[in-house]
């Protein structure tokens, strides 16, 4: 194969489009790619200007471009490389990269371009570009949702701030009433306690039995609403934490014989508290307060739920590792279905009825105990009764 043979073969199968043409722009040769890249047929373009592959206002100043570069020798693109844009015979525009050289042949000027599509780089340029202005605008649009969020966080922060600065104060308010109120309410109730006392006394020689009947009943309604307010008072320290044990020991059965002998004073008519300690040990170290209130509590239970001529029987034992207070009656009982609510705070099973309560007894109960590093079980069964065992560890 000779050197022309050679050198057209490499032009017919270049990838990149290869045009030549005159000094006056005229279209001498055009290689297959170039006419695959303009959609057009050899010819239709040969011996036709090469505006004719050019969009405005390229197409319109070609040719003086070429009479420019003749005249001045002054290059804009022969001899250099730049991206400029075709048209194609449908008239869509493709971007390309152009490299025109100057070529002296058999004593005339010849032009040599060499064309480079660019559709896929550009393509690929401007889904780029797409991308990161997508990018761009969901970042923007993060970062003013994400201010908004830190905004209305710190409004939130600033409600939830002044929300409890008011719970405090709601909360001083009701220390401060429960306080006053238990005081104030104990001062009368000690003087009407006092004055039925006299009452019963002063009655004897009447003789009347309806006297001592409602003298009973003022006795009891005394008890139930002095009752309450320790309940109140109890609770209300038990929220604001001032209740601190003061572990100390103490002799369990010495204990538990007055708490007995005490209680037996409020029982119900034939009620009786059978009090038994099992075991040789006696001594327990403990909060005898919190104690007491616990037992009291539990025992003033046993009493309220069950009926006259009935037993409450009270239990305590001390093995080398725990000790154990145990309050069983045979009272209503508490439903199986409402026993999962037992130490809720108010809580009051269903048949209670009429029977006086607050529902907090067993939620004060259940804190004291875990005050003093133990534990409250219990068994229960609707008219059947109820057991309860306090266990603290040694």
């Amino acid at each position: 194969m000779n050197d022309s043979a050679l050198l057209t073969a490499i032009i017919e199968n270049a990838i990149d489009g290869i045009i030549t043409i005159d000094d006056k722009g005229i279209i001498e040769s055009i290689n297959p790619s170039g006419c695959r890249l303009f959609g057009y047929q050899q010819r239709e373009v040969i011996g036709e200007n090469i505006s004719m592959l050019m969009p405005e206002p390229d197409r319109s100043q070609h040719d003086q471009y070429i009479s420019r570069y003749q005249e001045t020798r002054d290059p804009h693109i022969i001899g250099k490389g730049r991206e400029v844009k075709g048209k194609k015979k449908n008239g869509s525009l493709f971007p390309f990269r152009l490299a025109v050289s100057e070529v002296q042949y058999e004593g005339r000027i010849i032009y040599n371009g060499f064309i480079h599509d660019l559709t896929r780089e550009k393509n690929a340029e401007d889904q780029l570009i797409e991308y990161t202005n997508k990018l761009e605008q969901l970042v923007e649009d993060r970062t003013e949702r994400l201010q908004s969020l830190v905004s209305e966080l710190q409004k939130a922060k600033e409600e939830v701030s002044v929300s409890l600065e008011k719970e405090k104060e709601l909360n001083q308010l009701k220390s401060r009433f429960v306080s006053m109120a238990s005081h104030e309410f104990r001062t009368p109730l000690s003087s009407i306690q006092l004055s039925v006392s006299l009452i019963d006394k002063y009655s004897i020689e009447y003789h009347n039995p309806n006297i001592g009947k409602h003298v009973n009943k003022i006795k009891i309604a005394i008890g139930n609403l002095t009752t309450i307010l320790n309940d109140f008072l109890s609770l209300e320290r038990l929220e604001t934490g001032i209740i601190e044990p003061q572990f100390g020991p103490i002799h369990l059965v010495k204990f538990a014989e007055e708490i007995a002998e005490e209680m037996q004073m409020v029982a119900k008519q034939n009620q009786n508290i059978i009090y038994q300690h099992t075991g040789i040990n006696s001594m327990f170290n403990t909060d005898a307060g919190l104690l007491k209130n616990s037992i009291i509590n539990l025992i003033s239970n046993a009493i309220k739920y069950s009926g006259e001529n009935t037993f409450i029987e009270f239990n305590t034992e001390i093995t080398d590792e725990q000790c154990f207070i145990t309050i069983s009656d045979n009272g209503i009982g508490i439903p199986l279905s409402e026993q999962k609510h037992l130490f809720q705070a108010f809580f009051r099973a269903h048949n209670t009825g009429n029977i006086p309560g607050t529902g907090l007894g067993l939620n004060i109960v259940d804190r004291y105990v875990k005050l003093l590093n133990g534990e409250v079980e219990f068994e229960s069964a609707e008219n059947k009764g109820t057991k309860f065992i306090l266990i603290f560890k040694l």
